[in-house]
């Protein structure tokens, strides 16, 4: 009988930081953002050992309780609502996931393209988009609110366990791709500040990863639900039932399950190769050398096709329509949301209900702000032991 001959175990010695950064330079494109090149955090830390810089960010995010917290915040049905039904932190997981596989296709930074995907929510408000609206509104006359750079709150001012430094000390790199409707953070260690139009790759990609992301498998909820059906998607969307149709030449029948996740998978695929066909071109066409030219651009070179965005603002439209809007998922959302307006009122009147972080926050930013924080950090279990526990209803 042949017997497999003993295994010799490998010695390896284990890979630094310089060796991760020269196979970046050995494999990545020149337009892609390299670890070597970051400007670095606004707190000077020693490089890590055996990381790049962005995988140290990555890590950072994961390890954060803004991270954790994404488990019980709503996507589109309230937390709790189903077993299968997405939360923030699964799309949020999806979305990295997406934006690494469009990274690696354009031979940008993996890496720094997965830290922005994975830290793009942290500071999302409980209750989903209508959390959101409500705090905003709260807000009004206060600076506002908005996910984005409430995410920047996170990571630069509200995650607290380092002893050196408040927040996480990201990357300017990773912070850029967290900031997506205002202008490029300050440049860390007195950098001259260079005036840009856009950020980077990566970041770009992460971007329209989550717009990939949250069309496909929303209509996914969608269908799990039941508020959305195939002879509907079928009838009203064009790119829905070509998919269909090809599940069903090349597999035949299948059960419900099965079929949904293919024609779903489907659906990525095709916006993926879209997005990384378009993206070339469009890189070619503006013959960029470096991260920083790309920054430079006068518009994103991330993109779909003229044909898919169109598509995908149609799909836009549907879903606030069929499922956004759906009286089964708006209304408990609008009664969720007061709760956020009630609390935010009851703070007001008693900041001292806040923990000794949050009121430590009222003297530099306002107490209307450090409530703000303490309602957007909130998943949408707690917003409702909160309430009870403090207005007893």
């Amino acid at each position: 009988m042949w017997v497999l001959p003993p295994l010799r175990p490998i010695k390896r010695m284990p890979c630094n930081c310089e060796e991760l950064e020269a196979r970046e330079r050995d494999s990545l494109a020149h337009y892609a953002q390299l670890s070597a090149n970051s400007r670095g955090r606004n707190v000077h830390e020693p490089p890590p050992e055996w990381r790049t810089q962005y995988q140290r960010d990555r890590d950072r995010i994961i390890h954060s309780r803004a991270f954790r917290r994404l488990d019980c915040k709503t996507q589109v049905f309230l937390s709790g609502s189903g077993d299968h039904l997405r939360t923030r932190l699964t799309h949020t997981m999806e979305v990295a996931a997406i934006a690494r596989n469009i990274a690696r296709a354009l031979r940008l930074n993996e890496d720094l393209t997965e830290a922005i995907g994975l830290g793009h929510d942290l500071g999302h408000s409980p209750f989903g988009h209508s959390g959101e609206e409500a705090l905003d509104e709260l807000m009004r006359v206060h600076g506002g609110f908005e996910h984005n750079r409430q995410s920047r709150r996170v990571v630069e001012l509200l995650e607290h366990k380092y002893p050196a430094f408040p927040g996480l000390n990201l990357t300017w790199e990773t912070l850029e791709g967290l900031t997506k409707h205002d202008t490029a953070p300050e440049p860390p260690l007195e950098q001259a500040q260079a005036e840009f139009h856009n950020a980077s790759l990566e970041a770009q990609v992460a971007n329209l990863a989550d717009e990939i992301t949250y069309y496909s498998h929303d209509l996914d909820d969608g269908l799990d639900s039941g508020l959305l059906t195939e002879e509907q998607l079928e009838r009203d969307i064009d790119f829905w039932r070509d998919a269909s149709g090809r599940m069903r030449s090349e597999h035949g029948d299948l059960a419900d399950e099965c079929r949904h996740y293919f024609i779903i998978r489907c659906l990525i695929d095709d916006q993926v190769h879209d997005v990384v066909h378009t993206t070339e071109g469009n890189i070619t066409q503006a013959g960029v050398a470096s991260a920083d030219e790309v920054r430079a651009q006068a518009k994103p070179l991330v993109a779909y096709s003229a044909n898919r965005h169109e598509a995908n603002l149609k799909l836009r439209a549907y879903l606030y329509e069929n499922l956004y809007y759906n009286s089964i998922v708006h209304e408990p959302h609008k009664r969720a949301t007061t709760l956020l307006g009630e609390l935010f009122h009851y703070y007001e009147q008693h900041p001292e209900a806040m923990g000794e972080f949050v009121q430590s926050l009222i003297l530099g930013h306002g107490l209307q702000r450090a409530i703000c924080d303490h309602l957007a950090c909130m998943t949408d279990r707690f917003v409702v032991l909160e309430h009870e526990r403090l207005l007893g209803k």
